[in-house]
């Protein structure tokens, strides 16, 4: 029953009840007074005694008009009595509830439950105090999660800027020292230097990118991008890069040369540069090798990165494309990575309507898959 209900009701009945008493009251001395006059009437004996019986029938009407006010009134303070007790009940009950609960939270505790009962207005307070708390209790969690996250990505990039840091410092000093000393040894460190600065490069804009993703904030240009002449450039800018590491790029493509797909160019070799990256991370072979193949599978095209370096484990398969999610642990390795590079291959692909995914084995190598749907015209029916 909602409280207004129970208020208008409880009004009805602390006046209604005195009413009905009083009129009950009246009406039951009007039936006295004329049972009696009736009785009067018929008396055949002399004036004393009818005088006697007027007196004792008076006397008689006012211990009952006594007794009556008394009754309704009992009845009259039990009644406001019981309809205060029914509305404070309905009201000091959930306020007992909502106190605690605030106390609660005042406190940092959102591990409560606040349980909404009957259908007034109160129950509806409680159960949408209740959806507060739960939706509170999830921002918390997520903003606990978010900062815990932070600090790993702040720990991981600190270490993994090191590494190149320390390798450049190191080849640096020993060509000011004349260790390199012949056109092969400076030309070996020249290199060295240019694929740490590179590293370096990579896990800056990698931080940058992170920072626009946690804020909805990624760059988009879509456009009409021939699949052949794109995937064409990029092998080349890949070839060039991986030839410096000493890594064989095998390309190959077998989609037709007017096949269009709708993307944002500078993201997806965002994502194939991330993909050769972790390749190159977990290359452990002396004779590196990167495939890169592209596909016709219908509605889509199919890009794979395949390298045949050391692999992945079957239970770190699954989980390699979550955020900060590292298949070495080790902050001793060279090799960490920051664990955003494969987050951020599977936004940018979900925002473009594909997918990403991976097969490997220990010690053969790596597959990487993704997929972007190809662009198709649609027929105006005129």
């Amino acid at each position: 029953m909602k409280l207004k209900t129970r208020i208008v009701v409880g009004f009805l009945m602390v006046i209604l009840v005195p009413l009905l008493l009083f009129s009950a009251t009246f009406y039951g001395i009007s039936q006295v007074q004329v049972n009696h006059f009736n009785s009067e009437s018929k008396e055949d004996g002399d004036y004393d005694i009818v005088i006697e019986s007027s007196q004792d029938g008076q006397a008689r009407i006012q211990l009952m008009v006594k007794d009556l006010f008394f009754s309704a009134f009992v009845i009259l303070v039990f009644t406001g009595l019981s309809v205060g007790l029914w509305i404070y009940r309905s009201v000091a009950a959930p306020l007992v509830k909502l106190k605690r609960a605030t106390h609660n939270i005042k406190e940092g505790n959102l591990d409560f439950t606040i349980e909404a009962e009957g259908t007034d207005e109160f129950a509806e307070l409680c159960q949408d105090f209740e959806d507060m708390r739960k939706r509170l209790k999830a921002s918390t969690e997520e903003k606990i999660m978010m900062d815990r996250e932070s600090k790993e990505l702040i720990s991981n990039i600190s270490h993994d800027l090191k590494t190149p840091i320390t390798a450049v410092k190191g080849y640096v000093e020993g060509i000011m020292d004349g260790v390199a000393d012949t056109p092969e040894k400076m030309d070996k460190y020249v290199k060295i230097i240019y694929n740490k600065t590179n590293e370096m490069d990579h896990l800056i804009n990698e931080l940058t990118f992170y920072s626009k993703i946690d804020t909805n904030r990624i760059p988009y240009t879509f456009s009409k991008l021939n699949v052949e002449d794109y995937f064409s450039d990029c092998a080349e800018e890949l070839e060039a890069e991986l030839e410096t590491r000493n890594i064989e790029l095998v390309y190959a493509n077998y989609v037709d040369g007017n096949v269009l797909i709708i993307a944002d160019g500078e993201q997806i070799r965002r994502v194939i540069h991330n993909l050769i990256s972790n390749a190159i991370k977990y290359m452990d072979k002396k004779r590196g090798i990167i495939q890169l193949r592209v596909k016709d599978v219908g509605d889509f095209i199919q890009v794979e990165v395949e390298d045949n370096g050391k692999g992945i484990a079957s239970k770190d398969l699954p989980l390699i494309f979550d955020r900060f999610y590292r298949t070495d642990f080790s902050r001793n390795s060279s090799k960490g990575g920051s664990g955003i590079g494969l987050s951020i291959v599977k936004k940018i692909l979900e925002d473009h309507g594909g997918k990403v995914w991976a097969t490997s084995r220990e010690g053969i190598g790596t597959i990487m898959y993704f997929v972007i749907r190809k662009y198709q015209e649609v027929p105006i029916n005129e």
